[in-house]
């Protein structure tokens, strides 16, 4: 019974180090976010960076739609037995 008790300790002990390990890895990613955050939004400060991140944005936004286009294009083609 004793080393039952033991072992349920020690394996109580290794779940509450590796949940710490967990714990200080999610902290660190949330600190990092936040710090992110943080400073992109000192960047919309200045007319220039929030212009160009606003393009940037644009630009991504239209070529992710010109690829849906082309794939409901081709999916098109596909119903319709050409190509």
């Amino acid at each position: 019974m004793a080393e039952f008790l033991k072992k349920a300790f020690q394996d109580m002990k290794e779940s509450a180090k590796a949940q710490h390990e967990v714990d200080k890895a999610q902290f660190n990613a949330v600190k990092a976010e936040s710090k992110a955050q943080w400073e992109e939004a000192k960047a919309m400060r200045a007319p220039e960076k929030r212009k160009a991140m606003m393009q940037a944005e644009r630009d991504e936004q239209i070529a992710e739609a010109n690829k849906r286009a082309a794939e409901a294009q081709a999916r098109i083609d596909a119903a319709k037995g050409t190509k």
